[in-house]
């Protein structure tokens, strides 16, 4: 699985700070909730058309998620942007701290019961990659939404 592209014009700069929302989370598995909860309140207070909203709880939900089960990291910074050109940019930084933890690198049989959340988030995002942090020195994983007016 390859991230739909490598690297994207609109993806790790800096917006204005109306259009950011950035937070601070542990990696525990209770931050899902609590991330997806969060990203959640920031949508709505943007006014983003539902669907954008559900799809990009749900990004941040398997993002999130991500780097608490194979970062080892003790943290990890979640990050919604409103970029130029109507798209709304969901990121998730590790801190690097922790040795990853093997993904398993095989693809979910129909009776696994985890192992598809990339495969989710390359078919809701309209990109998606991995790049190193410049924010936190590990790894970020982000994703990017249309966001039709």
């Amino acid at each position: 699985m390859t991230p739909h592209t490598a690297s994207s014009p609109d993806l790790l700069v800096t917006t204005p700070a109306d259009r950011e929302h950035w937070f601070d989370l542990p990696s525990i598995r209770a931050s899902v909730r609590t991330a997806r909860d969060t990203a959640r309140r920031q949508l709505r207070t943007w006014r983003l058309p539902g669907d954008v909203c559900t799809d990009a709880v749900l990004l941040v939900s398997e993002l999130a998620t991500n780097a608490v089960i194979h970062s080892a990291s003790s943290g990890m910074l979640c990050g919604l942007s409103l970029t130029p050109g109507e798209r709304l940019r969901v990121e998730v930084h590790d801190d690097g701290r922790g040795e990853a933890r093997p993904s398993g690198a095989r693809p979910p049989g129909p009776d696994d019961e985890s192992g598809r959340g990339l495969l989710i988030v390359q078919q809701l995002a309209d990109s998606w990659g991995a790049v190193r942090s410049a924010r936190t020195g590990g790894n970020a994983v982000w994703a990017v939404l249309r966001v039709d007016p």
